[in-house]
């Protein structure tokens, strides 16, 4: 139908809408990247004021600050964002998820940037979600908004497909003008959003991201995220990636069930006003003594890939049963928020958890790359997106090419697992 629709169209027209598509991922990589640096930038200011700290792979968590108030800090977060989301979703328009957009529905854009800005706020101020989301949705409205204008200006019209792409591509390049890695946001576009690897998608999506990248880079520099000591992988990894992986690919496959069911009944209404105050004192009273738990995970993923003694098992054993509990509890509680940097942090421990079964046998490897591996393994199952998480902690941890045999060998294995285990079939 395409292939007729194409025939039908005079050279002109194409050139026109191959033009305007150039032109949109041009503007849409510059627009959407300044939008993720916007949010970085209140994110730091966030955590400066309720936690008078700034946060770095050195300092990932307000470890230097008193339990008391962090505690204060979550609760204040936590009313606030009940407060907003509770009057947001019940006396404006409803919330228009990335999904959604990409059926046709339009997202109201003064809705979904108080939306953005509140998710921001309440993980900056130690709320337990991921905070991927939110440059995410504000690039998915902004290149519905732009395709729309483009539309009106009547010029050249951006077809169905072109929007829907746009979207998805703006959506990635959220992500990569957040975390500095334009590949994973490429992935995240197609291999998550559109499910379509073509030429076309991936010039389009990557081209994008790599400018919104750039953008973001201009504050954030071009730093790993997460910090290990030997970014070099050797072949005894292996074994190790044999073991872990079913393992930790099945807890990544339960995790996903797990914020399923959270994002299915989600509290609604009045609901939230009892349900996520309520999550924000239990998250609050677990950071006074587990500063760990607060935010999008980074904190935990960072004390796992930085494990030196034996004291830290029973830490890290129940940091990731507190990290999944408390994650998928808020988003049931009603919040909005993402699920990746949280599957990273749960990863990453039982990663570790693993690497320390093999030395005691004997076996010595690095814990700091059993972590990431972890990491790359239960986000690549509870993603169902292998090549995504693959690129992703590549790019955020900066490894070199020896990392490519272990880590695909553990997303692909995880991808098996998911495809048994959730889906039913290969």
């Amino acid at each position: 139908m395409e292939h007729v629709l194409k025939e039908s169209q005079n050279p002109k027209e194409i050139h026109q809408q191959t033009g305007i598509l150039i032109i949109s991922t041009i503007a849409l990589g510059i627009i959407v990247g300044f939008s993720s640096l916007i949010l970085s930038l209140f994110l730091d200011k966030v955590e400066q004021f309720f936690l008078s700290f700034k946060e770095s792979a050195l300092a990932p968590s307000a470890t230097m600050i008193a339990g008391s108030h962090r505690l204060i800090s979550v609760i204040i977060g936590g009313m606030l964002a009940t407060i907003i989301w509770y009057i947001l979703r019940t006396k404006f328009k409803p919330i228009i998820s990335i999904n959604q957009a990409l059926k046709g529905k339009q997202m109201p854009w003064i809705e979904t940037i108080i939306d953005v800005l509140t998710q921001i706020m309440f993980v900056g101020t130690g709320g337990s979600v991921g905070r991927e989301l939110a440059p995410r949705e504000a690039g998915a409205m902004l290149a519905q908004r732009w395709s729309n204008m483009i539309n009106k200006i009547g010029l050249s019209k951006i077809t169905p497909e072109d929007q829907q792409l746009l979207i998805a591509a703006a959506a990635g390049a959220g992500f990569a003008g957040i975390y500095i890695a334009p590949i994973t946001g490429m992935f995240f576009c197609v291999e998550i959003l559109l499910k379509k690897i073509t030429p076309k998608t991936v010039t389009i999506s990557l081209s994008m991201s790599v400018i919104s990248m750039l953008i973001g880079s201009l504050v954030k520099g071009f730093k790993p995220y997460y910090l290990i000591h030997d970014t070099h992988f050797s072949l005894m990894m292996l074994p190790f990636v044999l073991i872990a992986s079913p393992i930790i690919g099945l807890v990544g496959v339960l995790f996903r069930k797990a914020f399923k069911w959270a994002e299915k009944f989600q509290a609604k209404n009045k609901q939230i006003l009892w349900q996520l105050p309520l999550l924000a004192v239990l998250t609050g009273l677990i950071a006074m003594i587990f500063p760990q738990i607060m935010g999008n995970g980074r904190a935990l993923a960072q004390l796992s890939m930085n494990y030196n003694h034996h004291f830290f098992i029973g830490i890290l054993i129940l940091g990731a049963i507190a990290k999944a509990t408390v994650t998928v509890l808020t988003i049931r509680a009603g919040a909005s928020g993402g699920t990746l940097t949280p599957s990273i942090a749960i990863g990453s421990a039982l990663g570790v958890l693993i690497g320390l079964g093999f030395n005691l046998l004997g076996f010595p490897l690095s814990l700091s790359q059993a972590a990431l591996l972890g990491a790359a393994i239960l986000l690549a199952a509870s993603q169902q997106a292998p090549l995504m998480a693959l690129f992703m902690i590549f790019e955020v941890s900066h490894l070199d090419y020896s990392a490519f045999l272990p880590l695909g060998l553990g997303v692909a294995i995880a991808a098996i697992i998911s495809q048994l285990f959730f889906k039913g079939r290969l």
